[in-house]
């Protein structure tokens, strides 16, 4: 089976384990996500709008709306990194690309901490994302300008064994379920 194949077999597993568990627990698990962001307050958030049956930061991310900026991605078209405008709680919202929801006015920032979606992940690091590499780009770029923390947030329902990874995508630094925070094992990567 060829890399693609094993992505694509490992990403519908994800979704049938992330279905139940949204299904099973409903969306609201930011607690622990909320005391990780914590030391960060103050710089530039990226978080993003919930989709389907993600796992939601909403409301880690009002929370740290009041210490600082925050954040969230804007598709800018295929093959192209994403770029983050600013987020406020009470802001207009419009529909983007792909259905995720948007600010209406787009002031762009540069995150310094981002809340990564996922679909899968494994204790590397490693991140299963949608397949469009979105956030392998982004999070590659904004790494060659200099240190920015990813921190994946998903179900625990989402770990896999170990992932099927290419040298393009990027590893996480945390990952925060409903249950815990994982420190990947970067030995392992």
């Amino acid at each position: 089976m060829d890399l693609n194949a094993m992505k694509a077999e490992a990403r519908r597993a994800a979704f049938d384990r992330r279905k139940t568990a949204f299904e099973t627990l409903g969306p609201d698990h930011a607690g622990l996500l909320v005391k990780v962001l914590a030391p960060h307050a103050g710089k530039v958030l990226a978080g993003y709008m919930p989709m389907r049956t993600e796992i939601s930061p909403l409301a880690a991310m009002t929370l740290m709306a009041g210490a600082g900026p925050v954040c969230v991605p804007v598709i800018q078209g295929k093959g192209l990194p994403l770029r983050f405008a600013q987020w406020t709680p009470d802001g207009a919202m419009a529909s983007g690309a792909f259905g995720a929801m948007v600010p209406a006015v787009t002031d762009w920032l540069e995150p310094e901490v981002l809340i990564v979606p996922l679909v899968g992940f494994d204790r590397r690091g490693g991140r299963l994302g949608y397949g469009g590499g979105f956030y392998d780009r982004t999070l590659e770029a904004l790494r060659a300008r200099g240190a920015v923390l990813a921190v994946g947030f998903a179900f625990a329902a989402q770990e896999a064994g170990e992932l099927p990874l290419e040298p393009t995508d990027q590893p996480l630094d945390l990952i925060v379920t409903e249950r815990e925070v994982i420190l990947p094992d970067a030995t392992r990567r």
